[in-house]
């Protein structure tokens, strides 16, 4: 038996993209542009417009990843980054009533984890985290093989844990690179490939950085794995030797010798990834 088709919608601040999951694979996608500093019924409707597009009478229910804080009872999202006019929005309860499916809504973080743990690379592990290093540094916590969001959607903030004079995102996100070195991560990967020794100096230090941030995660939630996404991990291999000697202090040996650290090669993660919050439910 097939699975069900499931829509998800990924929303950003410049464009909202919908797309139809159809037996673990994207079927249809299509990209609309967000009127970012319009009014709330300005980007739903443009977010209605991605949907539209895409929905059929054979769609089971619908997943939304949003970057923001979910309130996940109600499905209300507060504070849309990059959205001014979206300070608290029922965005559940307005896809219910359009489309009369059921709808899920959740972090982009979130969304990311529930994806590589339902299409991804977290398929076989029950524990596991996934970490979106992009612009900011984000994450989503598989526990007992289920999405665990906490009970305010605050679950696994790893990026916002004190760390030397700021917080592990300023040190182990693209921030860091702008913040510290006055370079885009874009750029010093390209110096990087050319084999320039201070570009390569940089992701190093980045690295250790990162690892101190993986010992975090590693105390917090003992995870089998953890899934690096984001633009920054398509750089792995400038700092992945960093990550490991940083992480070569952790205190337990066994974790140590047991930990995988893999980088997401799931396309199109952030739609499956929204998709992936109605299959998550359904194992419930």
């Amino acid at each position: 038996m097939s699975d069900p088709v499931v829509v998800g919608v990924d929303l950003g601040g410049t464009n909202v993209r919908a797309g139809r999951v159809v037996d673990g694979r994207l079927d249809e996608v299509r990209s609309v542009p967000v009127r970012g500093r319009g009014s709330e019924e300005d980007v739903l409707e443009d977010l209605f417009g991605a949907v539209d597009a895409v929905m059929r009478d054979d769609v089971a229910g619908i997943g939304a990843g949003v970057p923001s804080v979910i309130d996940l009872k109600t499905g209300t999202v507060y504070d849309v980054q990059n959205i001014p006019s979206w300070k608290k929005v029922p965005l559940k309860a307005r896809l219910e009533e359009r489309y009369r499916r059921p709808v899920f809504v959740n972090n982009d973080a979130n969304s990311f984890a529930a994806g590589e743990k339902i299409f991804g690379k977290i398929r076989p592990y029950d524990s596991a985290v996934g970490l979106i290093v992009g612009t900011g540094l984000g994450s989503g916590v598989i526990a007992n093989g289920r999405l665990y969001s906490g009970a305010n959607c605050g679950a696994g903030e790893f990026g916002m844990l004190p760390y030397l004079d700021r917080n592990f995102e300023a040190y182990a996100s693209g921030q860091f690179f702008e913040r510290v070195h006055g370079v885009s991560g874009r750029e010093l990967a390209a110096r990087a490939a050319a084999g320039e020794a201070k570009a390569l100096a940089i992701f190093a230090e980045f690295g250790r950085h990162l690892g101190e941030a993986v010992k975090a995660v590693c105390y917090a939630v003992d995870p089998e794995i953890i899934v690096l996404g984001g633009s920054v991990s398509k750089s792995y291999a400038f700092f992945r030797a960093a990550v490991w000697e940083a992480f070569g202090t952790y205190a337990y040996s066994l974790a140590r010798e047991r930990l995988k650290i893999e980088v997401s090669e799931t396309e199109g993660i952030a739609i499956l990834g929204a998709a992936a919050l109605y299959f998550d439910d359904r194992r419930g």
